[in-house]
């Protein structure tokens, strides 16, 4: 299945909802389960078990987190959607509020097979040293 606009929008909505909602385990299964990863040109993450974890690990340290939808693009198997991210650091309770996007590649089940994702990591750092 090819996604259009609308089914593109639903998915990344979708996805913001179960950020949002603390349910990691449902963000992960966006993802195939030999879906890569790769966070600001980082080392990728090769399964969604990965994924998962590092997914717990933000929802941990952004208990009242909430990932808003900006943005879709879509062209055939392949989307990108554009997001912001806003929550209070847990350990110092400074707030944090950052953009940034992510482009899927798309199998036909509209499973995530590859993702690159991007922010700016050292103001993402700023904001959580409250600098």
């Amino acid at each position: 299945m090819t996604p259009d606009v609308h089914t593109a929008r639903s998915m990344a909505q979708s996805h913001c909802d179960a950020w949002t909602n603390q349910t990691p385990d449902v963000v992960a299964g966006r993802y195939a389960e030999q879906a890569t990863m790769i966070i600001n040109g980082g080392d990728p993450m090769a399964s969604r078990s990965q994924i998962g974890d590092m997914v717990a690990g933000f929802m941990a340290d952004f208990p009242d987190l909430v990932l808003s939808l900006d943005t879709v693009l879509v062209a055939d198997h392949h989307m990108v959607y554009a997001w912001t991210f806003e929550g209070h650091y847990k350990e110092t309770g400074n707030h944090v509020r950052f953009s940034g996007w992510e482009e899927w590649d798309l199998d036909d089940n509209l499973n995530v097979i590859k993702s690159l994702g991007w922010y700016d990591g050292a103001d993402y750092e700023r904001q959580v040293a409250g600098t």
